[in-house]
């Protein structure tokens, strides 16, 4: 019996593992991949980054998931030489290694964004005790500024959740959507739909959601529409499709999001995560981290435009870790192709870039820990 027992036990940790995995496709890291080209190159404009303020007013921080120098000068060839990106002149490095492993995972890697504290793999806004931290988002929302979130993924992902939750494990979906019920967030916008409504537990977060004054909306559409209160935009059951099928969704949500956000006079603070270019390098897909590189590239010429009219805005563009080992073996600029190789099937332990614009950018230059991002923004902010 005990056999039996430890069995199915055993059966339904496998079943909760691989369905909390299931955005991670593995490729072959052996072999070489081809990017033939994209067809559709977008324009470019250049911004001033001289500003009379020290300090932001706002905070934007954009994070690439498993975005490394590879993935960006990727697709900075897929657009034949150009992106959204070459306007940020102070840049630097940050190391991303958790408390436990010196490959960290998203889990870890945001609560070090977002809390300013190494932790363990997995782990979602607390420290190696398992005892919550308060981020950098909660700090602002005591305050009373705004404060929002954006992603390509289920907006109870590991990335986004750091910055709002605090559980144990990052597969603890459920659980991550009942804490953005202990929040005043000001707007949410990203998947994961069936983690507030169909739940074990019974409770219908979309309806409790309402109860508090968020219009919850799921088509992308009447999002781009929103102009007015507090929003809870969940736009797929679980995770949004590659750019492909979503379309344009992350810059609608990131428009959006600095639309409501704008209208907030003492100052905000937004994280937009571009999360599937780390779904492109798990799976070793050269074509999937270009696409998804210059899909994030495009949300940050939003945000670009945004800062450049209102010059009390910090934008902050940076990455949790880097994934698949990338290594670009032969490209041509004037044809936009590449030629790719991978070392893996999973995240790396090097460094990777940030890149920032706007007051206080200074800050965010040379070599720096993952950690530091959170306690310099909350020091520029006066939290």
């Amino acid at each position: 019996m005990k056999k039996i027992n430890l069995f199915f036990a055993l059966t339904a940790f496998l079943i909760v593992s691989l369905n909390a995995q299931d955005y991670k496709v593995k490729g072959n890291a052996d072999s070489l991949a081809t990017y033939h080209g994209n067809k559709e190159i977008y324009a470019i404009k250049n911004y001033d980054d001289h500003f009379s303020n020290e300090k932001p007013t706002n905070v934007i921080l954009m994070i690439g998931d498993g975005m490394g120098t590879a993935q960006i000068y990727a697709g900075k060839t897929a657009n034949k030489g150009a992106l959204f990106l070459d306007n940020f002149k102070k840049t630097g490095f940050v190391s991303t290694y958790s408390s436990e492993d010196y490959v960290t995972d998203s889990a870890a890697g945001g609560t070090a964004m977002a809390c300013g504290v190494k932790t363990y793999n997995a782990a979602i806004g607390v420290d190696n005790n398992k005892k919550p931290v308060k981020s950098i988002l909660e700090k602002v929302a005591e305050k009373k500024l705004g404060t929002g979130l954006v992603s390509t993924s289920a907006i109870t992902h590991a990335t986004p959740a750091a910055f709002i939750a605090h559980q144990p494990h990052r597969n603890m979906y459920e659980e991550i959507a009942a804490d953005f019920l202990k929040t005043n967030i000001d707007v949410f916008i990203g998947g994961g739909y069936d983690h507030f409504t169909k739940r074990k537990d019974g409770r219908n977060l979309a309806n409790e959601l309402a109860q508090k004054g968020y219009s919850v909306i799921q088509d992308i559409n009447q999002i781009k529409d929103f102009k007015v209160g507090k929003l809870a935009g969940l736009t797929a059951p679980e995770h949004n499709e590659r750019v492909g099928l979503r379309k344009n969704m992350l810059e609608t949500a990131t428009q959006t999001a600095l639309n409501l956000l704008s209208q907030k006079k003492n100052g905000f603070f937004l994280m937009v995560e571009g999360s599937q270019i780390d779904w492109g390098g798990h799976a070793n897909d050269i074509t999937y981290i270009v696409e998804e590189m210059l899909d994030f590239d495009k949300a940050i010429g939003v945000v670009l435009e945004f800062a450049a009219k209102h010059k009390n805005t910090l934008v902050i563009v940076t990455a949790d870790h880097e994934t698949g080992g990338l290594t670009l073996n032969k490209g041509d600029l004037i044809e936009g192709t590449l030629i790719a190789k991978f070392t893996t099937g999973s995240h790396t332990g090097v460094m990777v870039p940030i890149f920032a614009f706007g007051p206080g950018a200074e800050h965010f230059t040379g070599i720096i820990d993952n950690t530091d991002i959170p306690k310099k923004i909350e020091k520029l902010m006066n939290l």
